[in-house]
C-alpha cells in the first residue's frame, strides 16, 4: 500500500469545495481533470481481480485514468512513446533548446491558449528551421522533437518550448550529411531575433483577425493601440532563446526524454504534506545555485489547486510535435536516408510479439504468476473471492 501524499488525494479532500467556491469559473476541459484526477484507479473507473498460481493470494487492481494531466498515468504513457521514438535515434550528437516566452506575452497566452501556444511552436519551429538552412550557420534541413511546457517549478505560468535536436542535417540537395560543430549548433542571439519578430508579427495579426479574447484586467487589449503599447516593451527586449551543452549520446537522449515529455506540473514524488496549512513541496528557485536551490513551498489548497489547473491544455491541443526531418508519414524514409549518408546500419526491426508482455508485479507473497480471474465494469466491484484466498486476499487501489 503507498504511503506518500498525491496530487489526487488534494482533489478528493478539498476538490468539490474548490468547484463550489469557483462555479462559473472553471472551463468545462479542467472540470474534467479534476474528475479524472480524483478517481483515477478507484472501483469507479473499474478494473480487474488477479490470483497467483502458486499460493492463492489475490488482489484487485483499478484501472486508471490515462489523463495527459494525471501524475499517476503518465509513467507508462512515457515508456510507450519512448519506445516508438527509439528507432528515430541517429549516432549524432544531440542538443537541447529552449525558447520562452516575455511575461508580458505569457498573460496573453493564458487567456489564448490554443492559439497563442500554437504561434509559439509556430515561430520556434520555424526560426529553427531557417537559420540552420541559411548557408551563412549550417545551411541543412534539420529535425526537431519539440515539447511545450507551460509550468515553472512553483507551478506559476511559464509557457516555453524544449526541442531536441540532432547536431547537423542534410544538404539541400540531399547528397550529404552536414554536420554541426561539436559544442555549438546554431547563434543563439541569431535564433532570439528571429523568434521575436515571427512571433510578434503573427501574434498581431492574430488581433487583427479577432482570433484573441480578453477578460478581467486584460479586456483593455481588445484595442489595437493598447494592444500595441502593451507589446511595446517585448519589442525592445532581447528575447533570450538557450541552448544546452549537447548530450553525451542516444541513451542520453532518451533518458532527458524521459524525464520531459510526459511531465505534468507537479509530479506526486514532490509532495511532501498536505494538512491544514495547504500543501508543502519541493521546488527549484532558478536564482539560486547549488544546494539552495532546492527549496520548500506551502500554498493554500484552493491555491495549490488553481495552479496545477492553469495547466491544463485545450481539448486535443498536441504537445509533443515533429518537425522538419522527423515531420509527417515519410519521417522513416528521410532517417534511412541519412543513416545512408552516414554510412551506418539502419536498426534492426523485430514484428512484435504475438502476446504483449505480462508487465503485472508478481505475487507478493510467492513471487508467483498472478492471473487475471475477473474484470468489473464502472462503478462495479468485483465478486467475493472463492473462500479458499479469502484469508490472503488483500485490496490495492
Amino acid at each position: 500500500m503507498r504511503t506518500s501524499i498525491e496530487v489526487a488525494d488534494i482533489f478528493r479532500a478539498a476538490g468539490r469545495a474548490y468547484r463550489a467556491a469557483h462555479a462559473g469559473h472553471l472551463s468545462l476541459d479542467q472540470l474534467k481533470v479534476m474528475s479524472a484526477i480524483e478517481t483515477c484507479r478507484t472501483a469507479v473507473m473499474g478494473g480487474h481481480v488477479e490470483a497467483c498460481t502458486d499460493c492463492g493470494h489475490w488482489r484487485v487492481a483499478y484501472n486508471s485514468c490515462r489523463n495527459r494531466h494525471c501524475p499517476r498515468c503518465q509513467g507508462a504513457a512515457a515508456r510507450t512513446w519512448l519506445a516508438e521514438r527509439e528507432a528515430d535515434l541517429l549516432p549524432v550528437g544531440y542538443f537541447h533548446v529552449v525558447f520562452t516566452l516575455p511575461a508580458e506575452v505569457a498573460d496573453i497566452a493564458f487567456q489564448n491558449k490554443a492559439a497563442v501556444y500554437g504561434l509559439l511552436f509556430q515561430a520556434a519551429s520555424e526560426t529553427m528551421t531557417t537559420i540552420a538552412a541559411d548557408p551563412k550557420h549550417l545551411g541543412a534541413r534539420i529535425g526537431i522533437t519539440a515539447v511545450l511546457h507551460t509550468w515553472g517549478s512553483a507551478m506559476t505560468h511559464h509557457p516555453h518550448i524544449h526541442m531536441i535536436v540532432p547536431g547537423g542535417g542534410i544538404a539541400r540537395d540531399g547528397s550529404r550529411w552536414i554536420s554541426s560543430r561539436p559544442a555549438f549548433l546554431l547563434p543563439v542571439r541569431v535564433l532570439g531575433k528571429l523568434f521575436r519578430r515571427l512571433f510578434l508579427t503573427r501574434l498581431m495579426a492574430l488581433h487583427d483577425a479577432g482570433r484573441l479574447a480578453f477578460y478581467g484586467g486584460m479586456v483593455h487589449l481588445a484595442d489595437r493601440r493598447a494592444f500595441l503599447r502593451h507589446l511595446s516593451p517585448v519589442r525592445k527586449k532581447n528575447w533570450v532563446v538557450y541552448a544546452k551543452r549537447p548530450f553525451a549520446g542516444p541513451e542520453t537522449v532518451l533518458a532527458y526524454l524521459s524525464r520531459y515529455t510526459h511531465r505534468v506540473a507537479i509530479s506526486n514524488s514532490r509532495l511532501l504534506r498536505f494538512d491544514e496549512s495547504g500543501v508543502t513541496f519541493r521546488y527549484k528557485d532558478y536564482r539560486r545555485a547549488g544546494a539552495d536551490r532546492q527549496q520548500v513551498m506551502t500554498l493554500a489548497t484552493d491555491e495549490f489547486i488553481r495552479r496545477f489547473l492553469l495547466h491544463v491544455l485545450p481539448k486535443g491541443f498536441h504537445r509533443i510535435r515533429h518537425y522538419g526531418l522527423l515531420a509527417g508519414a515519410t519521417r522513416k524514409a528521410r532517417l534511412d536516408h541519412v543513416r545512408q549518408l552516414l554510412g551506418v546500419v539502419p536498426p534492426a526491426t523485430t514484428d512484435a510479439p504475438a502476446d504483449p508482455p505480462d508487465v503485472r508485479p508478481p505475487c507478493p507473497c510467492c513471487g508467483g504468476h498472478m492471473v487475471v480471474i475477473e474484470t468489473f465494469e464502472r462503478s462495479c466491484r468485483p465478486r467475493a473471492p472463492p473462500h479458499a484466498t479469502a484469508s490472503t486476499g488483500t485490496t490495492m487501489p
